[in-house]
C-alpha cells in the first residue's frame, strides 16, 4: 500500500458511533455518539509517577492531573448537525420529473418524495478567549446547518462560525459566553521529539477524555491536498480517535501546542500514529479569519518535485537536497523573476531547504507581497534571486510533485518535434520520443514523451541531447513532457 493510498481523509461513524470501514487518515470527529454515562462519586485514579524495572533504577513518568484539572475545562464538545437529501427508493421518476408528484403515495407507487434527514457529528474544540471564542478543525463544522457547544458543566450554546479555512483546515467559532476558563497557548517551534504531550477531547462522544504520549516526529508533510499540502504536522503516538478532532495538544508546561487533526490507520481508529497541526500555524490562520474573515497565502507559482541522488549527479549538486522546478506558471511571481526550469532551490531567507515539501509549507506562510531571497543552484553554481510572492490561488503556490519510478541508463529514440507537434504541446523545442527499452524504460520514460531538456539545457536535436549525454558525470536528468505534466527524470548514464 502506497503514503497515498494509505493516508486518506476521514470516514465517519453511522448512526450508533460506529467507524464505518479502513479510513487510513481519518478525521477524528464522530457521528451520533453513544450517550455517555458518568460514575457518581469515583475518586480519580492515582497518576504513575516513577516505576521499579527489574534493574533497581527508578523511571520517572509524567504526572498530567495537574495540568488536565486546571485545563480540562477549556476543552469543549462540539456537536453539529448536517442536512442530507434522501432521494427516495424505486423512484422510476427521479425527485424533479413533473410527473412525480401524482404518482407517490399512491397504492403500487411504494417510492417516497425526497425528504432531508439529519447527519449529526461530534469533534471537541478549545476556548481560546474568555469572551467564548473557539479554535477546532474546519472539517468537523463543514457542512454544518447548526453548531452546539457543550462546556464541561454541562452548559450548551448554539455556536456561530467566524470562518473556517479548508486548506490548513482550521475553523473559529464563537459563542455566547463570557469570563470562561481559556487554555494557555504555546509555541510549537520548540518543540522537541521525545517530548511527553497530552491531548484532550472526546472520543467516540467519551467528553473530556485525556490521553497521553510522545512527539515521534516534526514537520511531516503528507500527500494530497488542502492541510496535507500545506501543514507542517506533528506526528505522535497520542491515542486519538474519532471525536478527538479539534482538540488541543499540549505540552508538559500546560500550554496547547497543536490541534489533533488526523490518524493513520487501516481500521478507522487508533493504530499508533497521530497527526496535529501545530499551534503557531493554526493561530495564523485564526488571526485573519478573525479579522478578515478569509486567508491570504503568499504564491510563487512553481511547480517543483525532490532530488534524489541521481537528479543530484545531474546538476552537479554535492548532495541530494532542495527543491527542483520542473515548471513555472506563466506571469507568475517566479516567472518574473528569472526562476527556470532546472533550477534547484536551497534557501528561503537564510533558511536551508533540505526537502521539497519544505518549500510550499513556508512559501504558504508569508503573506502576498512579501519579498524573499531565493538561493538557487543553476549550471553547477549557486546565486540569489530575489522575489515578490503573489496572491495564493487554487493553483501553484509552490508545489510539490513527486515522480514516479526512477533509474536506469538511456536507451532512447527520439526525434525532432514536427510544427503542429509544437504546436499541440506549446513549446518551441523538445524531441518526441519514438521508442524505450533497458534502462530508459525502466526510468518510466514512455513513447509519446516529449524530452524538453537535459541537464537544464533545452535540446531540440539529437546532437544537442547527445552532447549533454557525453558531457554528464553518471546521470543525466531529463525534463520530460507528458500531456501538461512537466517532471524532471533522471537517468544513469554507464
Amino acid at each position: 500500500m502506497t503514503v497515498r493510498n494509505a493516508i486518506r481523509n476521514p470516514l465517519i461513524a453511522g448512526a450508533l458511533g460506529i467507524v464505518l470501514g479502513a479510513a487510513p487518515l481519518a478525521a477524528l470527529y464522530t457521528v451520533a455518539a453513544p450517550t455517555v454515562v458518568h460514575a457518581q462519586g469515583a475518586p480519580p485514579p492515582a497518576a504513575v509517577t516513577s516505576a521499579q524495572p527489574r534493574s533497581g533504577v527508578a523511571v520517572m513518568l509524567p504526572d498530567f492531573t495537574t495540568l488536565v484539572k486546571k485545563y480540562g475545562a477549556a476543552v469543549v464538545n462540539i456537536r453539529v448537525i448536517e442536512k442530507e437529501q434522501d432521494e427516495g427508493e424505486n423512484d422510476p421518476f427521479g425527485p424533479n420529473s413533473p410527473f412525480a408528484p401524482f404518482f407517490r403515495n399512491l397504492p403500487g407507487f411504494p417510492f417516497q418524495a425526497p425528504q432531508e434527514q439529519p447527519v449529526r457529528a461530534e469533534g471537541s474544540g478549545f476556548i481560546i478567549r474568555p469572551d467564548g471564542l473557539i479554535l477546532t478543525n474546519a472539517h468537523v463544522v463543514e457542512g454544518a446547518t447548526r453548531v452546539t457547544v457543550q462546556l464541561t458543566d454541562r452548559r450548551e450554546y448554539t455556536a456561530k462560525v467566524i470562518g473556517e479555512d479548508k486548506t490548513a483546515d482550521v475553523a473559529v467559532i464563537k459563542i455566547p459566553a463570557n469570563d470562561l476558563p481559556t487554555v494557555n497557548l504555546g509555541n510549537s517551534n520548540t518543540l522537541q521529539v521525545g517530548q511527553w504531550v497530552l491531548a484532550i477531547g472526546a472520543p467516540f462522544g467519551f467528553e473530556n477524555s485525556a490521553t497521553a504520549g510522545i512527539v515521534s516526529a516534526k514537520g511531516r508533510l503528507l500527500p494530497g491536498e488542502g492541510a496535507e499540502s500545506y501543514v507542517p504536522f506533528i506526528q505522535t503516538d497520542v491515542p486519538i480517535n474519532p471525536g478527538n478532532s479539534g482538540g488541543p495538544l499540549f505540552n508538559m508546561q500546560g500550554q496547547v501546542v497543536g490541534i489533533n487533526s488526523q490518524i493513520y490507520s487501516r481500521s478507522g481508529g487508533y493504530m499508533g500514529v497521530s497527526f496535529s497541526i501545530p499551534i503557531n500555524v493554526a493561530m495564523q490562520v485564526a488571526h485573519q479569519l478573525i479579522t478578515t474573515g478569509h486567508v491570504e497565502r503568499g504564491e510563487l507559482g512553481v511547480l517543483i518535485q525532490p532530488v534524489d541522488q541521481g537528479l543530484a549527479d545531474s546538476f552537479g549538486l554535492p548532495e541530494p537536497e532542495g527543491a527542483l522546478v520542473s515548471s513555472v506558471e506563466q506571469d507568475s511571481p517566479a516567472a518574473r523573476a528569472g526562476i527556470q526550469p532546472g533550477d534547484v532551490i536551497l534557501d528561503l531567507n537564510g533558511k536551508p531547504i533540505q526537502t521539497e515539501g519544505q518549500l510550499p509549507v513556508r512559501i504558504a506562510s508569508l503573506m502576498p507581497g512579501t519579498t524573499v531571497r531565493l538561493t538557487i543552484w543553476r549550471n553547477h553554481a549557486q546565486r540569489d534571486i530575489s522575489v515578490k510572492l503573489g496572491s495564493m490561488s487554487n493553483e501553484l503556490v509552490a508545489s510539490a510533485q513527486h515522480s514516479g519510478e526512477q533509474g536506469g541508463s538511456l536507451g532512447l529514440t527520439v526525434r525532432p518535434l514536427t510544427q503542429d507537434e509544437r504546436e499541440q504541446v506549446h513549446t518551441h523545442v523538445g524531441l518526441l520520443v519514438e521508442g524505450v527499452s533497458g534502462p530508459s524504460e525502466d526510468a518510466g520514460i514512455q513513447p509519446g514523451d516529449v524530452v524538453l531538456a537535459a541537464n537544464g539545457e533545452r535540446v531540440s536535436t539529437v546532437e544537442q541531447l547527445r552532447r549533454a549525454v557525453e558531457g554528464s558525470r553518471g546521470h543525466v536528468a531529463l525534463l520530460i513532457q507528458r500531456g501538461e505534466t512537466r517532471i524532471f527524470v533522471p537517468v544513469q548514464v554507464q
